[in-house]
């Protein structure tokens, strides 16, 4: 589910930053007073600039510098009047520009890190947020506006680890954000770190006890802790708060899939796809389903719908070689059973089939070696249950083993 759950939170984190990041507006003048003149085009590049008129006011700006190549203020206020048009590829070496002719004009670092941070160089961004933030006498709300920026950056770039105190620490400075409490659940999520996602849920509550999302969010940590009935109950919660959620239904489908509840299943993934005609996990398990029932032909569009638009799915290669198969089309379920081991190879499903396939063909040789590796994957997944029942029941020590009761052959007549 990993993917959907992507794709619905990347809108929070743009939500989140569309709160926090605005662009800074340079603070006065503080280099050392300019002659009368270059007073008088700095006047006029402001007066530009304050009505609006954005290009104009770069050109008068160019010209100070120009004038003046040592003027900090002259190149921040091009690289400011620049970034507000987007245009950050410009806008970031003429922020380093003024940064290194005059560090103390107001805000220049925030530009900065901003820019860097809108134009795709979140890594370089936190380098100059960080410095800000361990600047003495930083305020109370710039360090929250910080915190969010540095843990933003991070999950930007996949770091999710990295983001999690940062988010803590924000969300914590602000009891009622919603977004960031989202954020900060799927990192949380994304680094296995199930309890702070239930603690978190548990804000989100308390901020919106309507909140789908939150119960998604606790479905999904529930499912990661192996608790599917608990998180199935979470998932139907979230349906029962807002039924149009995107993805919900496939994510309860998905987990009835998982226990066999194959009916309630396709209902789900039915649901989904009426949201999203084009939801290619609904269709595959739908179509999973289908296969599953002997309904090889209501499958096989669905399936062929599926490889289009994800050629990569073990399972929809495995679910067209089973449908193909039963159309007695051969040689195509054998390409496709051949293209699903190569992509699953330790399916052993997979390597069944191609062995009944290779034997229905007089390949001998090529039967046995795939239904050899029946074998050894079914015994390696049978020792591996074994392992954990045995870890789940250590061995006592030899001095601590109970003595055994004598038999009760009343209870075991059979045993006397």
């Amino acid at each position: 589910m990993e993917n959907g759950m992507a794709m619905r939170f990347e809108r929070l984190a743009i939500f989140t930053l569309s709160i926090l990041i605005s662009s800074s507006c340079i603070a006065g003048q503080v280099t050392p007073k300019a002659p009368a003149t270059g007073s008088t085009q700095r006047q006029a590049a402001l007066a530009l600039e304050q009505q609006g008129r954005s290009q104009e006011a770069e050109q008068a700006w160019r010209a100070i510098a120009k004038a003046d190549p040592r003027n900090a203020e002259a190149y921040a206020h091009i690289g400011l009047l620049l970034a507000r048009r987007e245009n950050y590829a410009e806008a970031i070496p003429l922020y380093r520009k003024a940064l290194s002719l005059n560090p103390a004009i107001p805000s220049l670092r925030m530009n900065l890190g901003l820019a860097l941070f809108k134009g795709g160089f979140p890594k370089q961004s936190i380098g100059e947020f960080t410095q800000l933030l361990n600047a003495p006498k930083v305020s109370p709300s710039e360090a929250y506006r910080l915190r969010v920026l540095i843990g933003m950056a991070h999950y930007g770039q996949g770091e999710y680890g990295d983001a999690v105190p940062f988010l803590k620490d924000a969300a914590g400075a602000d009891p009622k954000n919603l977004e960031i409490r989202l954020v900060l659940a799927h990192s949380c999520m994304w680094t296995k770190q199930d309890q702070c996602v239930l603690d978190t849920y548990k804000e989100i509550l308390a901020i919106d006890p309507e909140s789908a999302e939150a119960c998604v969010l606790a479905g999904e940590a529930l499912d990661a802790m192996k608790n599917p009935l608990a998180a199935i109950e979470q998932f139907r919660h979230a349906i029962r708060a807002n039924p149009q959620q995107p993805n919900v239904h496939f994510d309860l489908g998905y987990l009835l899939w998982t226990q066999k509840a194959y009916d309630e299943a396709g209902k789900e993934f039915q649901t989904e796809l009426k949201l999203d005609p084009d939801h290619t996990q609904s269709l595959l398990y739908l179509a999973d389903i289908d296969v599953k029932a002997g309904r090889s032909a209501e499958a096989l569009p669905l399936l062929e719908r599926v490889e289009k638009a994800d050629p990569a799915s073990p399972l929809a290669h495995l679910d067209l070689g089973i449908a193909l198969t039963d159309a007695e089309r051969t040689d195509d379920a054998l390409k496709e059973l051949q293209e699903a081991a190569r992509l699953d190879p330790d399916n052993a499903d997979v390597h069944w089939r191609l062995g009944r396939i290779y034997r229905s063909r007089g390949q001998t040789d090529a039967a046995n070696a795939e239904l050899a590796k029946t074998s050894a994957l079914n015994k390696a997944k049978y020792d591996d249950l074994q392992k954990q029942i045995a870890n789940g029941h250590p061995r006592p020590a030899p001095d601590q083993a109970p003595t055994p009761a004598a038999p009760d052959k009343w209870a075991h007549p059979h045993i006397w």
